[in-house]
């Protein structure tokens, strides 16, 4: 099904050009491999993310994948496939995955902008919306992975709330 419209957008403007300054402007390290590519190392109160962002010119979609320091060996993917299951029932924004050959858990998640220009403020709700995922939910990976918990041991452990730090 093809569809049509009365007015023709101008694409040209990059996203990934707001993204590079906004991981200079906060001091990130960050390279840009390509001009569709970005990628920005941050350390987490937990662990290490690698944040992934790639301009999807064909689809006009900003695509962000965050990586973060925890390999899954083969014993446990299974429950950490479990895992993610639950994880991803709670989320509303952004998913998930496992990269089952590598091993690698990765937050993902793409703003389609189908003509509209990209905002500071989109790119720093990604990189939130991001960074939050993976910090709110590598403790259960890490009982899975490391403590080998199930995956429901894991999500009620981690889902308790609690007020203020130690």
């Amino acid at each position: 099904m093809t569809y049509t419209s009365d007015f023709e957008a101008d694409t040209s403007l990059n996203p990934l050009d707001l993204v590079e300054r906004m991981a200079a402007l906060n001091e990130w390290a960050f390279e840009r491999s390509a001009e569709d590519e970005i990628t920005i190392s941050l350390e987490g109160r937990w662990t290490d993310c690698h944040v992934s962002f790639q301009w999807m010119d064909e689809v006009e979609a900003l695509h962000i994948a965050c990586a973060f320091d925890l390999k899954v060996p083969e014993k446990r993917k299974t429950e950490v496939l479990r895992l993610l299951s639950l994880i991803n029932e709670q989320m509303w924004v952004g998913h998930f995955d496992l990269w089952s050959k590598e091993g690698v858990i990765m937050f993902r998640h793409a703003l389609l902008l189908a003509g509209a220009e990209a905002t500071d403020r989109q790119c720093e709700v990604l990189m939130e919306c991001a960074i939050e995922a993976v910090e709110r939910y590598f403790p259960a990976f890490q009982f899975v992975v490391w403590a080998g918990k199930t995956a429901r041991e894991a999500m009620d452990a981690t889902l308790f709330e609690t007020v203020g730090e130690a």
